[in-house]
């Protein structure tokens, strides 16, 4: 792999295609039963019991504010590790392991898009496809991210 490419994870969100560095990723597994917990941030879907090890999962519809549709067979679980911490995040499905070079990311022009979305590092850009880059140590608070690690 060249130097200048880099390595993404690509899955859905309803209808958009969104990606994350390979390297934050430590495996994608089905969707499985999820615990709630009370009192849990809104986004915090539950927790995971993943080979003896408790995980927090996010569901990054309710994290974006889109609109939830139920699941089916495709829904995957993205196990990341973020800041030390190891998090799920429910994603519609996993579609591909791609590589894009440095000339196929654009920055994203927040003030053209009328977003101010630190959580999105650039834009993947394909022939016939833009995929949203996220940046997983963006996606939560400071303070969101100290709740995560209470949930142990």
């Amino acid at each position: 792999m060249a130097e200048s490419e880099k390595q993404f994870v690509v899955f859905n969100l309803l209808d958009e295609e969104f990606c994350i560095d390979i390297m934050s990723v430590v495996e994608i597994i089905r969707l499985q039963d999820i615990t709630k917990l009370p009192d849990a941030p809104e986004f915090v879907e539950g927790i995971i019991n993943l080979r003896g090890k408790i995980i927090p999962v996010i569901d990054l519809k309710k994290r974006f504010n889109l609109e939830k549709i139920g699941t089916d067979d495709n829904t995957r679980i993205i196990i990341t590790n973020i800041d030390n911490k190891t998090t799920g995040f429910i994603v519609d499905n996993v579609t591909e392991v791609l590589r894009l070079s440095a000339d196929a990311i654009a920055p994203l022009d927040n003030e053209a898009v009328g977003i101010d979305k630190d959580y999105i590092s650039g834009i993947g850009k394909l022939e016939k496809r833009m995929l949203i880059i996220l940046d997983l140590n963006k996606i939560l608070s400071k303070n969101e991210k100290e709740d995560l690690k209470k949930i142990e």
